[in-house]
C-alpha cells in the first residue's frame, strides 16, 4: 500500500520523477507515516506537516513523488496536490502491467501454479498434450461452460499445418499520438525498459508462450515484427505468434524452424504510428476477449483462446472422445455394432468392450483407467 511519509527537512519541493513538474516548496516538517486512506488523509489535514512522499514499487525500481506545503499552518494544499499528482502519475504507478493482485483477481479460477507477476502458469503436461485436441472438442467443451465467444477464424498462417499452443502473453496495442507516446515511453524508460514498445512484450516472454497482440487489425505500417523480432520470440518462447495485426519480412520468418504465425496479412512496411498500451491485460482479438495465460489452440482452422482453469477439462475430455470415436470406429468396420449402437449413449456391454480394447492398447491412454471409466 502507498504511504504519507513526512519528516524533518529544509527547503523541499514537489517533483512528479516523469515529468519533472514542480508542484511548490517548504522548508520545517514534522515526522510521520501512515497508509493512503481515508483515515489518513483526516489525520493529515489535522497535522502542521509540510511534506509528502508517495513511494510505489514496481520490479527493480521505484516512482517516488514528493509534495509540500507552502503554509505552515496550512497543509491542507498538500493533500490536495497529493491527489492530484497520483492522479495524474496513475499510469506510471500501475505501469504497463496489471499489478500481480490484480492480475490474480482477474483469474480467480485459476488454482495452480503462476508466474511472479500473477499469470497463470499451465503445466507443460497439459500443453503437450492440447496439440492433439481438435478445435471442435474444445469448442464443445467451452460452449459447454458458457464460453461461446472463444474462437476466431480468417487467418494468414506462415504453416498452415503446424500448429501453435501455449500459454497467452497479452499485448494491446493503440493509434499514436504525442501525448500518449510520450508518457508511455517515460514510463518504459522508468521499468528500465529498451528500445521500440514493440519489443517490450518480447523480452517478458517465457518458454511456451504465445504472444497475442490486439493491433486493431492494421496492416499497412502495423507490421509488429519481422525476421529479427521473429527469431527473439522463438529464442525466448519455443513459440509463434497470434496478432490482430500483421507482419513483414515473411521469407525470414518461414526460415525459423519451429516458428508460426497467424496474422491478418504481410506487409513490407515498417511499424509506424502505433504505441504500445499494456502487456499483460486482458485484449480482444476479434471476436474473443483474451486473458493473460489463457491456453492458445491455433491450427489451420483458426485459434480457440481457452480458459486456464478450464484447460485440463478441455484436455481429458477430448482424449475421453478421441479414445471413444477410435473405438467405434474400428467396431463399425468390423460389423459388431450399429451406428445406431455406437452414436448414442453406450449399453454396459459395449462399455466393457471399450474399456477391454483400452487394456489391449494401453498405450492410447494419456490418464489414469479409473479417471476414463469414471467419464463414461
Amino acid at each position: 500500500m502507498p504511504m504519507l511519509i513526512a519528516d524533518i527537512s529544509q527547503m523541499l519541493r514537489i517533483t512528479d520523477p516523469l515529468s519533472g513538474a514542480l508542484f511548490c516548496e517548504a522548508q520545517h516538517v514534522q515526522s510521520m507515516r501512515m497508509p493512503i486512506n481515508r483515515r489518513g488523509m483526516e489525520q493529515a489535514l489535522k497535522s502542521d506537516f509540510l511534506r509528502v512522499e508517495v513511494e510505489r514499487k514496481f520490479r527493480n525500481y521505484s516512482i517516488r513523488i514528493q509534495i509540500e506545503s507552502p503554509n505552515p499552518m496550512n497543509p491542507r494544499f498538500c493533500i490536495v496536490a497529493l491527489i492530484t499528482t497520483i492522479a495524474i502519475s496513475a499510469f506510471s504507478s500501475r505501469g504497463l502491467t496489471l499489478p500481480k493482485d490484480e492480475l490474480i483477481a482477474l483469474t480467480a479460477k485459476w488454482e495452480g501454479e503462476r508466474y511472479p507477476d500473477g499469470r497463470p502458469k499451465v503445466p507443460d503436461d497439459i500443453l503437450e498434450r492440447m496439440k492433439n485436441v481438435s478445435l471442435e472438442e474444445a469448442w464443445g467443451v467451452l460452449g459447454g461452460a458458457g464460453f461461446r465467444n472463444q474462437f476466431e477464424g480468417d487467418w494468414k498462417i506462415i504453416h498452415p499445418n503446424r500448429p501453435v499452443v501455449g500459454r497467452a502473453l497479452t499485448a494491446v496495442y493503440l493509434p499514436s499520438r504525442p501525448d500518449l507516446a510520450d508518457r508511455i515511453n517515460a514510463v518504459g524508460k522508468a521499468e528500465g525498459r529498451i528500445g521500440g514498445s514493440n519489443s517490450w512484450p518480447i523480452d517478458m516472454l517465457e518458454k511456451g508462450d504465445v504472444y497475442v497482440a490486439d493491433s486493431y487489425g492494421k496492416i499497412t505500417d502495423g507490421t509488429l515484427i519481422g525476421d529479427n523480432l521473429g527469431n527473439a520470440i522463438y529464442a525466448k518462447s519455443g513459440n509463434g505468434v497470434v496478432f490482430d495485426g500483421s507482419v513483414r519480412d515473411l521469407e525470414g520468418l518461414e526460415k525459423i524452424e519451429g516458428f508460426n504465425a497467424f496474422v491478418r496479412g504481410w506487409d513490407p512496411s515498417a511499424i509506424k504510428d502505433m504505441i504500445l498500451g499494456g502487456i499483460n491485460v486482458p485484449v480482444r482479438i476479434g471476436h474473443v476477449t483474451v486473458l493473460p495465460g489463457d491456453v492458445v489452440l491455433a491450427k489451420r482452422e483458426g485459434v480457440i483462446f481457452i480458459p486456464a482453469y478450464l484447460a485440463e477439462t478441455v484436455v481429458v475430455r477430448s482424449e475421453v472422445i478421441s479414445l471413444k470415436d477410435e473405438f467405434g470406429h474400428v467396431r463399425l468396420r468390423e460389423g459388431k455394432y450399429t451406428p445406431g449402437q455406437i452414436d448414442r449413449r453406450w449399453t454396459q456391454d459395449i462399455k466393457d468392450d471399450f474399456l477391454k480394447w483400452i487394456d489391449a492398447h494401453p498405450d492410447k491412454l494419456k490418464m489414469p483407467k479409473a479417471e476414463l471409466e469414471s467419464r463414461l
